[in-house]
């Protein structure tokens, strides 16, 4: 076997052989190695690399039926793991900054207590808070609108006003006891 047929079957199975290297190898002694220095910028390099690798892993899993219809596949994720392992371009930073965190940090709000408040749900975000607000200063003034918040002050206040304790589960899950 000489050496041109050598580099022919390295080409024709370089995703094969590249893949387990950069996707694992790679990573793993990086990963030593940011464990056994001080700086915690590698750490959270790798970690992040850890976490995006799982993702991938269990995306194929899930969808391995339909991946092995696709023969750009192994190309596409050794290319993508590449990106996200290569400390040039840091991918997997920008990935887990840009898609991942904000899901973890603000998790969509899956409150299945939420009554809505008609079909539309006109107070939905905060900045729709304060539009009505404004609104409401404008129409009936500032004056009507702090004695809209005592009397509601007032209420809540007179409800439980008891000896019990009470706890009141406010809208960002903290609670207060009255």
């Amino acid at each position: 076997m000489g050496l041109g047929s050598f580099l022919k079957v390295v080409a024709q199975n370089f995703d094969i052989l590249a893949g387990p290297l950069i996707t694992l190898v790679y990573p793993l002694h990086a990963s030593i190695q940011a464990i056994e220095s001080k700086t915690p910028a590698d750490d959270q390099q790798w970690l992040t690399y850890w976490v995006l690798y799982s993702m991938i892993t269990l995306f194929e899993l899930t969808f391995a039926k339909l991946i092995e219809w696709l023969p750009f596949w192994s190309y596409a994720k050794l290319i993508a793991t590449g990106w996200l392992v290569l400390p040039y371009f840091s991918g997997a930073s920008y990935v887990y900054e840009h898609f991942v965190r904000p899901i973890y940090v603000n998790p969509p709000n899956l409150n299945v207590w939420h009554v809505p408040w008609g079909k539309k749900n006109d107070l939905a975000k905060p900045e729709d808070v304060l539009t009505a607000a404004e609104k409401y200063i404008q129409e009936h003034g500032t004056e009507a609108l702090e004695k809209l918040i005592s009397s509601s002050r007032a209420d809540k206040e007179s409800r439980f006003s008891s000896s019990s304790n009470y706890m009141i589960f406010d809208g960002d899950y903290s609670h207060r006891y009255y």
